[in-house]
């Protein structure tokens, strides 16, 4: 038998279902083993992952790219000084430390919306996609006539958005966080929207957007649906799971018009 001529990894039936997904299905088989080319791509991707979760939050440089949109900018951060503290506490991660509350209440302005870029589980998510989302979004939010603000915080979770939003008598909180990086994604990132953000709000009072980045819910259609739940939101005067999303309902009924 020629050796350099025998297959050696078998593919899996489910092989053609791969080009619809990213995720690591039909890997197929060398022997009872998975193939060694499926494995490195295995530990590739968890390399990335773990990389997210202790990424830095490029603060400064997002901060200089903010002021593209000549909006007022603050820079916060968490109770967690760092990361490993951070992730041993996560109370830490839903509460700013002193000195962002002191900044905070030392200004007089007030907003309708104060937008908070956090990182979250993935700083890499929040680097790479929260500016070219603005860009989209703020336009949108803008030609709806709301105030904006803009802050970012370090060794954030999703909740600092409603100390955020109550110490700048914000009308809505909308947090961008990177998300927990999976296998096949480690830089997903996800828009929570708050209205009439409160201390010791619980998940239920937001709705999240997830999965924004060019490979999953792309730039353009992640600002067009954040745009309509805030729009939306501020009509109805809540959010959360009462506030449903019914734009491809509205879409539906202009298409039979």
């Amino acid at each position: 038998m020629d050796i350099q001529k025998q297959k050696t990894v078998e593919e899996d039936a489910w092989h053609p279902l791969k080009q619809f997904t990213a995720a690591r299905i039909a890997l197929g088989r060398t022997g009872n083993a998975i193939p060694l080319k499926e494995l490195l791509k295995f530990r590739l991707a968890h390399a990335h992952a773990r990389d997210a979760v202790y990424a830095r939050l490029h603060s400064q440089e997002l901060v200089q790219q903010l002021q593209q949109f000549n909006l007022p900018v603050y820079s916060l951060h968490s109770k967690a000084k760092d990361r490993n503290e951070y992730l041993l506490h996560p109370d830490l991660g839903r509460q700013l430390n002193d000195a962002s509350v002191q900044l905070l209440q030392n200004r007089s302005a007030s907003f309708d919306i104060v937008l908070i870029l956090a990182d979250g589980l993935s700083a890499t998510a929040v680097n790479h996609h929260a500016v070219p989302l603005l860009q989209l979004l703020i336009p949108l939010l803008q030609e709806s006539n709301f105030s904006i603000a803009i802050t970012t915080a370090q060794q954030a979770r999703v909740a600092v958005g409603d100390t955020t939003g109550s110490l700048m008598h914000a009308k809505l909180s909308l947090v961008l966080i990177g998300e927990r990086p999976g296998l096949s994604a480690a830089d997903s990132m996800g828009a929570y929207l708050t209205y009439n953000p409160t201390v010791g709000l619980t998940d239920e009072s937001r709705n999240c957007i997830s999965n924004i980045r060019p490979e999953g819910m792309d730039y353009a259609k992640a600002a067009a649906k954040i745009h309509y739940l805030i729009t939306a939101s501020f009509r109805l005067q809540y959010s959360g799971v009462l506030l449903k999303d019914e734009e491809l309902d509205i879409l539906e009924e202009k298409k039979k018009e």
